[in-house]
């Protein structure tokens, strides 16, 4: 299928941000990660913008990766590579496996110059630009590197840590209660949040609950609405020791049930990963929340904040075992998004909250 792109840009850092949009449409939930390529012609006389020669993105494990993509897209239009800047989102792996190695394929293509985002932090696979420096092409790294890191920021927890991703969704009231004191909580937020929660769900590979919110509220987990029509269902995941019952919403395709009889998160990740998952949304309870804010497990926040307050209710997040403000669980506002009446804050790790106290920290005080 052809891309239609521009057919030339002025710098290779618009050629950066082309291939970033270009690796955005790889597959999410794929093992393999997202990238994207631009192979440039060499630079003209008198700095005209430079010709686009090929485009390519990886669509999935078993299938070429970007840069053979890129290489097979200029040679069906019958484009010389000899000499060209190529410019990826991730450095070219020096792996041969199911697809041959990047690095070997721009070098036997005649690529003179190598500009990519990230570097490959899969010991398996990297290595590309010291092959590439060795053999005679200029390479250079980390061009919009913090975007591209956004970008793959699923696979590089994968791949750094050997565990999946955690989004822990949020879904409360301004002063962050996700229930009243009678007990009501359905439903806080808009038809717009749970639009775009369902959205979220349908990047993940799986949506966690506990027990206690499982029995409270009986979700079904799925993906519902327009997500529903282009992602395949997730896994609908529910951790805890006590019974799931046999009429459970969860239970609706025993295929994707996964009931994981622990209260450790770190315990839980690690047979999801085992399973393939490799990014997992929580969605609650407040006791399964606040164990995996304890133990470091959580990457990312989607916090969706309803123009309400009840003063009396359930909070959002169990004790954190936090006694003062200076040892608070902090993080950093990426983005703010109006949903109808609602707000998504999202939120990332702060660097001093990327390490966890304690990895086998579990549920304390929850009854099986």
């Amino acid at each position: 299928m052809p891309i239609q792109q521009p057919n030339r840009v002025d710098t290779v850092d618009a050629a950066m941000q082309l291939a970033l949009s270009l690796a955005a449409r790889g597959p999410a939930r794929d093992p393999n990660p997202q990238v994207g390529c631009v192979l440039l012609a060499p630079p003209a006389a008198g700095g005209e913008p430079r010709r686009i020669l090929g485009r390519g993105f990886h669509r999935g494990a078993g299938t070429p990766h970007a840069e053979a993509a890129a290489l097979a897209d200029a040679r069906a239009d019958g484009a010389d590579v000899r000499g060209a800047t190529a410019v990826v989102t991730l450095e070219p792996c020096a792996h041969s496996g199911r697809t041959p190695s990047c690095a070997d394929a721009l070098l036997e293509a005649g690529v003179a110059e190598v500009v990519y985002a990230v570097a490959d932090r899969n010991p398996i696979a990297s290595g590309g630009a010291e092959r590439l420096r060795a053999s005679g092409v200029r390479v250079r790294e980390g061009l919009r590197a913090a975007e591209g890191e956004s970008l793959l920021r699923v696979w590089l927890t994968n791949v750094t840590e050997r565990r999946p991703f955690v989004t822990l969704k949020l879904a409360s009231t301004l002063d962050g209660k996700v229930a009243a004191a009678d007990g009501s909580s359905q439903w806080i937020t808009s038809d717009a949040a749970r639009s775009h929660a369902h959205q979220r769900r349908a990047e993940a590979c799986a949506i966690l609950v506990g027990t206690g919110t499982q029995r409270a509220d009986n979700p079904s987990l799925s993906v519902r609405g327009p997500a529903s029509k282009v992602a395949a269902q997730p896994l609908r995941v529910v951790m805890g020791l006590r019974d799931v019952a046999a009429d459970a919403a969860v239970r609706a395709q025993p295929e994707l049930f996964v009931h994981l009889r622990t209260h450790n998160p770190a315990a839980a990740l690690e047979e999801l990963r085992a399973r393939g998952v490799r990014h997992v949304i929580v969605e609650g309870g407040p006791t399964i929340a606040a164990a995996f804010l304890r133990a470091g497990l959580v990457d990312e926040i989607d916090a969706y904040l309803a123009p309400i307050l009840l003063g009396d209710g359930a909070s959002s997040v169990a004790s954190l075992d936090i006694g003062s403000l200076r040892d608070a669980n902090r993080w950093a506002t990426e983005s703010v998004h109006p949903l109808g009446v609602d707000t998504l804050i999202h939120l990332v790790r702060e660097p001093q909250a990327a390490s966890a106290p304690s990895r086998t920290a579990g549920i304390e005080g929850v009854a099986a």
